[in-house]
């Protein structure tokens, strides 16, 4: 008898030690994204502290959403300011959301700028700000809610700065939190390790590029399929 109280003990105390289990591991918050701080000599308004420098030491967070906001194939003559009119190369973890498809664009320094189909028409100030944005469909709002959610920092880069600021600024002026918009500049001065090419050049000199344009995670946007507003 003596016997089975001792093995009743000892189940009771394993019984306990299983309950409590090992310790729980412990999630690992990463730290605090500094505030929002423009450049002092920055035409597009790029980040002091997140920009093409550092932005590899902010990749892969959970608190923030990485958009470049280019498109796959710009008109604009970008070559003719030593840019890139064609996405040659993104940075992993980024997604495609072209701004000229999100709103008109203001005047630009290069020709051929696209004038097509816009989810919101803009107009402007003396100033240069935003004087109004104008939905074009009934699902505008809704496209730029997901594509640029509230709860979380936003990085937007392009190619040289100037459509991740427009980004920024069209954001703010609908009434996202400015402190959560960072305009990391321009990729095309990036040169840290997470570069995802779009192009494979050919190794002969007469061949064609292959355009990659698959491996971007790209936000598809069928104007024929919204509903304008009337």
């Amino acid at each position: 008898m003596k016997r089975f109280a001792v093995l009743a003990l000892c189940l009771g105390i394993l019984a306990l030690a299983s309950c409590g289990g090992a310790p729980a591991a412990q999630v690992q918050t990463p730290d605090p994204l500094p505030a929002p701080s423009v450049q002092a000599d920055s035409e597009f308004g790029v980040d002091a502290n997140i920009n093409m420098e550092t932005i590899d030491g902010f990749l892969g967070r959970e608190d923030v959403c990485y958009r470049d906001v280019r498109m796959l194939f710009d008109p604009a003559d970008y070559a003719a300011i030593g840019g890139e009119a064609d996405l040659t190369r993104t940075i992993e973890g980024f997604k495609v959301v072209p701004y000229p498809y999100i709103a008109t664009l203001p005047a630009l320094p290069v020709s051929g700028a696209y004038e097509g189909k816009t989810l919101f028409t803009l107009t402007w100030n003396q100033d240069g700000s935003i004087a109004s944005a104008t939905p074009n469909y009934r699902e505008s709002q809704m496209i730029l809610d997901e594509l640029f959610p509230k709860d979380k920092a936003i990085f937007l880069m392009c190619g040289g700065g100037g459509y991740a600021g427009m980004t920024r600024d069209l954001l703010i002026y609908l009434g996202w939190d400015a402190d959560k918009l960072y305009n990391i500049g321009a990729n095309w001065t990036y040169k840290g390790e997470h570069a995802l090419e779009l192009i494979q050049y050919p190794e002969e000199a007469d061949g064609e590029n292959i355009y990659a344009t698959w491996r971007a995670d790209y936000a598809y946007l069928d104007f024929d399929r919204l509903h304008p507003v009337q």
